[in-house]
């Protein structure tokens, strides 16, 4: 029996976060893996033989045999999942994109392009509007729209019913990130095994500047309007293999108790919910009232790692709010965020099949 289900290629097949697009989408509904894509030293070799695959005991059965093709093939597949490494993405991803694919992105090349959407779908389904006045400006016929950094992605779906129903002044976040966020092989063991690294580059600048654009709005006139807060950002790399923990504080510009900060949380649903997506969490915050939740270990793969888990919601002496959230950095934090994406594209006939 024939396949019908969407063919998709996935750049940067070989990464991180290329396998975990792969097994992601080993048994999706709607699309298939038909391409890998990866560098020169891949190129031409069978995809198991290119891969260490470290995702589970066996690599999904269907890949194994694919051949590697390089950044300059003539991609077929309509849709094309980045997870390119940053300093070749641009020129690959443009090229598909004036090619007629649709290109959703992990990379962070093109998030804070002036006419690229930066997408959540619970957050900001109406950012999808870009997409015309990108091909208009670009003359390409496909597209490019990303998803945020992996922080940036928990810490704004969190933020966002309360953004709505409370307004907010001022965000004080504290990460404490994964050594999975750094790839593959990441942090040498010797650096962060009994250590804090209280550095990530680039990653305080993405968290505050994505998560602002992704609140902000959209209008055809004035483009891209980020939200009108201040966020101030630390971020650390902690020894966890997966899952990044933030402590957040707030100041709203309508008082909130912590009840009602829970109330909101427990309430939000979105676009995602409501037309039954195939990867969107029943519910995209889920709050744990135990006083020491949420953990790492325990926590992370809630609702198949694309739920944000929120816990500790209390007074802030300061800022008049504090919480815990957590997340899986590359399920909801990378490969299952573009796939959301493609799947809300896909609902609303935008993807090029």
């Amino acid at each position: 029996m024939s396949d019908k289900r969407i063919p998709v290629a996935i750049l940067g097949a070989t990464g991180n976060v290329g396998q975990r697009f792969i097994q992601l989408l080993e048994a999706h509904p709607w699309f298939r893996v038909a391409e890998v894509v990866a560098s020169d030293r891949s190129a031409g070799k069978r995809f198991d033989e290119a891969t260490d695959w470290r995702l589970g005991p066996d690599m999904p059965e269907h890949v194994r045999g694919l051949e590697v093709l390089d950044y300059d093939a003539d991609i077929q597949s309509p849709i094309a999942f980045s997870g390119l490494p940053g300093e070749v993405a641009g020129e690959i991803e443009q090229r598909l994109a004036a090619n007629g694919q649709a290109v959703l992105s992990n990379t962070s090349t093109h998030r804070m392009e002036p006419d690229v959407p930066l997408m959540i779908p619970e957050v900001n389904a109406d950012h999808v509007a870009a997409i015309e006045a990108q091909r208009k400006n670009r003359g390409w016929k496909g597209y490019i729209v990303t998803n945020a950094n992996c922080s940036a992605i928990h810490l704004t779906l969190a933020l966002k019913p309360l953004y709505d129903a409370f307004g907010i002044d001022a965000v004080l976040v504290t990460t404490m990130q994964a050594l999975s966020g750094a790839g593959y092989p990441g942090v040498p063991s010797l650096d962060s095994l009994d250590n804090v690294i209280p550095f990530i580059s680039n990653e305080e600048e993405k968290l505050e500047t994505e998560s602002q654009k992704m609140l902000g709005g959209w209008s055809a006139d004035g483009g891209f309007a980020p939200a009108n807060f201040v966020l101030s950002a630390h971020c650390n790399r902690v020894a966890v293999r997966d899952g990044h923990m933030e402590a957040v504080s707030i100041r709203f510009k309508q008082p909130a108790t912590p009840d009602e900060v829970i109330e909101v949380f427990e309430s939000f649903r979105a676009k995602p919910q409501e037309l039954g997506l195939p990867s969107a969490p029943p519910q995209p915050v889920v709050v744990r009232r135990e006083k020491n939740r949420p953990q790492t270990n325990m926590d992370r793969d809630t609702h198949n790692g694309m739920a944000s888990v929120v816990g500790r919601v209390r007074e802030c002496p300061l800022l008049g709010t504090k919480f815990v959230v957590l997340g899986h950095n590359t399920i909801r934090g990378a490969a299952g965020a573009s796939i959301l994406n493609a799947e809300l594209f896909k609902v609303e006939g935008l993807l090029p099949v």
